[in-house]
């Protein structure tokens, strides 16, 4: 693992849904998606078990499924983000509100060790150290990872996370 952790093409990217649209439940639609990460140039070095929360901020909205894949990359940053949007289109991602219920969502969390600020693009993502829904998954299959700016742990952000504070496994 830490030969994946270290290497600068090292990509996180966290995957989280609640509305299965006919794949029958949230983790089967989350297992297709992943199924078509080598077609968009993402090779999965190792993934997480399904993580369970509740929606926010309505807590009344179907149930979360969350994990986190480490894949490796040759595309640079900006067209590995383009291409987990248009795998989000393809699997039925409709944009509407901030926050709303969803079939998938993939974020890149981190590439590499790379920091940027961009129109666009913000490396590593600027909120995910605060979700346990993607720290946990995070810590479970790399909890040496180490944030590139706060220089903690997925373990130990995992531990001081302050949103999703019910995420489990399934």
């Amino acid at each position: 693992m830490a030969g994946v952790l270290d290497s600068d093409r090292a990509v996180v990217v966290a995957l989280g849904g609640n509305l299965p649209d006919g794949f029958g439940s949230s983790e089967a639609l989350l297992e297709a998606v992943l199924a078509r990460f080598p077609d968009a140039g993402l090779k999965i070095l190792v993934r997480s078990s399904w993580w369970r929360s509740a929606a926010w901020p309505d807590p009344m909205a179907p149930e979360y499924r969350n994990g986190v894949a480490l894949v490796e990359a040759t595309a640079p940053p900006k067209e590995v983000l383009e291409r987990l949007l248009s795998l989000e289109a393809a699997f039925g991602r409709t944009r509407s509100l901030r926050n709303a219920a969803r079939t998938v969502d993939l974020d890149l969390i981190a590439y590499g060790r790379e920091v940027r600020d961009a129109p666009g693009l913000v490396l590593p993502h600027p909120r995910a150290h605060e979700r346990l829904f993607v720290m946990g998954p995070l810590a479970e299959i790399a909890p040496e990872w180490r944030h590139p700016v706060l220089g903690r742990t997925a373990a130990e952000l995992a531990r001081a996370a302050t949103v999703g504070l019910d995420a489990r496994p399934v």
